[in-house]
This record gives C-alpha cells, sequence and structure tokens, in this order.
C-alpha cells in the first residue's frame, strides 16, 4: 500500500507516554498512519481543522478540558464520515453505552494486545463498526449486513411494548433499579425483562440490548 493510500489515524489521549506508544503501534501496521495527536478534545477541535480529517480517531474517554463524550458529539456534528473508536481503561458498562450513544463506532480498553487494535481498525474502517467481545458475534453480524435480516425483524415483533419500554430505558444510563422505579415494576420484574430479551434477542449483555435497539431503530445515536 502506498504512503498516500495509508489510512489516517488521529489519536486523542492526555496520557503522553500512553499516546506516544500507540502511535508507534498504529504506525507499524503498515497501512495505517498517525495523521495528528492531540491532548484532549479541544485540542483535537483545533488539530483537526490544521491537519485535515482524519479516517479514525482513537479517542479516550476520560480527557480534561472536553472529554470523549463531548468529542464524539462535536465530531457527529461537524465530521460526521469520521469513525470514533473509544478508548478506555476500564469495562465500564455506562461508558461504553453513552459512547455509543455519542457516536463511537467501536470500543476497546487501553490493555488490549496489538492484534485486538489492528482488528479494531480494520473492523472499523470495512465494515462501519467494531465492539469485540462486548456484544455477540451473532449480534456483529446483523450490525454489519445492516439489511432486512427476517430473524431479526421476527425477534423485534415478537417484543411486547413493555419490553420495548424498558429497552428504550436500557439505553440510557439509568440503573436497572432506576429503570424499576421508572416503569413503576419491582427490580425483581425488570430483571425479567432482561433476562427474557437476552434470551429471545440471543444477547449476553445490556450493551448487546442497546446495539440491538439502535440497530432497529428503538433508538437512535
Amino acid at each position: 500500500m502506498k504512503q498516500a493510500e495509508k489510512i489516517k489515524v488521529a489519536l486523542a489521549d492526555d496520557h503522553i507516554l500512553l499516546r506516544k506508544g500507540l502511535a508507534g503501534v498504529v504506525d507499524s501496521f503498515g497501512d495505517y498512519a498517525v495523521l495528528f495527536e492531540a491532548d484532549n478534545g479541544q485540542h483535537f477541535t483545533q488539530q483537526i481543522k490544521k491537519h485535515g480529517e482524519p479516517d479514525i480517531v482513537l479517542m479516550d474517554i476520560n480527557m480534561p478540558e472536553m472529554d470523549g463524550y463531548a468529542t464524539a458529539q462535536w465530531l457527529k456534528q461537524h465530521y460526521p464520515l469520521v469513525n470514533v473508536i473509544a478508548l478506555s481503561m476500564y469495562d465500564n458498562e455506562n461508558a461504553i453505552i453513552r459512547m455509543f450513544k455519542a457516536g463511537a463506532k467501536g470500543y476497546i480498553l487501553k490493555d488490549s494486545e496489538p492484534p485486538e487494535l489492528k482488528k479494531a481498525l480494520d473492523s472499523v474502517h470495512k465494515k462501519g463498526y467494531y465492539y469485540s467481545e462486548l456484544v455477540t458475534g451473532r449480534l456483529i453480524h446483523s450490525i454489519n449486513k445492516m439489511d432486512d435480516d427476517k430473524s431479526e425483524i421476527k425477534a423485534l415483533n415478537e417484543l411486547n411494548d413493555r419490553e420495548i419500554e424498558f429497552l428504550k430505558h436500557a439505553c440510557t444510563e439509568m440503573t436497572y433499579k432506576e429503570i424499576a422505579e421508572k416503569m413503576h415494576l419491582s427490580p425483581r420484574t425488570i430483571d425479567g425483562y432482561r433476562d427474557t430479551l437476552f434470551e429471545k434477542l440471543e444477547i449476553k449483555t445490556r450493551v448487546g440490548l442497546v446495539m440491538y435497539a439502535i440497530k432497529n431503530g428503538i433508538v437512535t445515536i
């Protein structure tokens, strides 16, 4: 692959050593090149205006001045074609949901091995999404196809109004206990809705429920 054809990657992380190490790993992949680096979201907005639009951004969630959530939202508004992969130290359910809703197309932990980072970059570049083990393979497959998968439509038609209401609440930052209070139901009943949806939709995590809801238009990002 010629230099001009390399996929452009931008890095946004306030930890300099980690960012420099990440830049070295990205450049070592051969078909990717680091376009620019930024210390935080505010700096990122300046850098993108100076250096141009990257294909993919590896974005830390916790940054000073302007965090990953705000920066992803800003990108979605001003540069909607730029794909964001969120970086985090923690596999935090609420953080993942917030980043998805802010427009991130992938989520990877900072302690991941280089091959997983390469896989994430390749997947986002070619397919538009990467969710690693956070979502079942079946759901990733349906997201990637983004077509009229009859089994997905059938599953959606099998959901009743209360299950759909629960699914919408599950796409927020509310805890299951708060969802129970919102729906005027017991926590045990809410757990029942969750487990039923896991079984019906063949999904194993709350993040999977969020991605199913986005894919099927129940909520929008």
